[in-house]
């Protein structure tokens, strides 16, 4: 940063400088313009004054590390803004009526001199306030970075949780299932092994790829391995109907953003009672929002919504999370739910157009 102001801060005094050697040629009203002379005086008098505001950047630089108060700043600031715009004055008056041996009455000495300790107090002020104005808005730069690469490595930290998630009870259960279905039927205890390292391979190849985006036919298919082991254990009692418009399968989705709702369901709808349910799978494509709508309901016992936004579990939560780092505000999850009225959760994922 240091060398990038540079040249921004010496380029902004060019036009100054040329500006100064024009309106200080006493013979400009005859049309006698001297630019060199011009230019020499202009180097004078406003090149120690460029070089010694330059100082202003570093100091700035100091107070933003220490933290000094405003009042404290403000002080040291007006100070400083005084003791340089004696000694430019100084330098002008040694300039103008030494080194040009001009003769002036003391009133317009003065009078000058006065204008020009008010043009010096307030370029000293500006030169200050671009110097705070660009140091805050680095930092703020920089902050906003720094949040942002700490979001990113927290939805990254919570899709790994996700991933080593695999909820132990769903393995016990299923290597429990695979082991009883292979006493009585080898050929689907194959299947299952098959689906289930199909499922560990989704897994560990999202995680060695390190890209966080999937195809959803590749999500959903890990949803269907994952249903086919489930039904293992749960048999009758879950019956799921799919309905996925063809057009969005080719679109991609955040890994792991659609599993973890369905095994919500698995927990909440289906494991605590005995008797069948219904789990509804649809994903479809919304042209008038240009958005992919995926919904996950169940017939299940319901909850109070409340509850539901206040629970500790990490699956429903991570997804939220996930889709607002990647879309922002264009991404919506909405849950609906009552006691005895099943649970649903509604996704709204923006499409990204080439």
């Amino acid at each position: 940063m240091n060398r990038r102001i540079w040249p921004f801060y010496l380029a902004a005094w060019v036009p100054v400088f040329i500006f100064y050697a024009i309106a200080t040629q006493e013979g400009l009203v005859h049309g006698h313009l001297e630019l060199g002379k011009g230019l020499k005086n202009a180097g004078l008098i406003l090149g120690p004054g460029v070089f010694i505001l330059f100082l202003l950047w570093p100091l700035t630089g100091y107070f933003q590390r220490v933290g000094r108060s405003t009042i404290a700043v403000l002080g040291i600031h007006a100070g400083l803004a005084l003791l340089f715009t004696l000694f430019c004055v100084a330098l002008d008056y040694v300039v103008i009526f030494h080194f040009n041996q001009q003769n002036n009455d003391l009133s317009e000495v003065v009078q000058m001199l006065t204008w020009q300790s008010l043009v010096y107090l307030m370029t000293y002020a500006i030169i200050a306030g671009i110097f705070h104005a660009v140091r805050a808005r680095e930092t703020t730069r920089l902050q906003s970075i720094a949040i942002s690469q700490a979001q990113t490595l927290l939805a990254k930290s919570e899709l790994t949780a996700l991933r080593n998630k695999l909820n132990p009870h769903f393995l016990f259960n299923t290597l429990h299932s695979i082991i009883a279905l292979t006493r009585k039927d080898s050929s689907a205890a194959e299947t299952a092994l098959l689906k289930f390292s199909d499922m560990l391979r989704y897994l560990l190849d999202t995680e060695k790829s390190g890209d966080s985006m999937v195809m959803l036919d590749d999500e959903l298919t890990f949803v269907r391995d994952y249903l086919a082991l489930e039904s293992l254990r749960l048999c009758t009692r879950l019956t799921v109907e799919w309905d996925i418009d063809d057009a969005v399968l080719c679109r991609c989705v955040p890994a792991l953003s659609v599993q973890p709702l369905v095994e919500n369901s698995i927990k909440h709808a289906f494991n605590p009672r005995s008797q069948p349910g219904t789990l509804k799978i649809s994903a479809k494509m919304n042209e008038d929002t240009v958005s992919m709508e995926i919904v996950v309901s169940d017939d299940g016992p319901g909850s109070n919504l409340y509850t539901v936004k206040n629970a500790s579990g990490l699956g429903v939560k991570t997804v939220e999370r996930r889709l607002a780092l990647e879309y922002g505000e264009r991404a919506k999850v909405e849950i609906h739910t009552e006691p005895g009225a099943g649970f649903a959760i509604h996704l709204t994922i923006p499409l990204k157009t080439d």
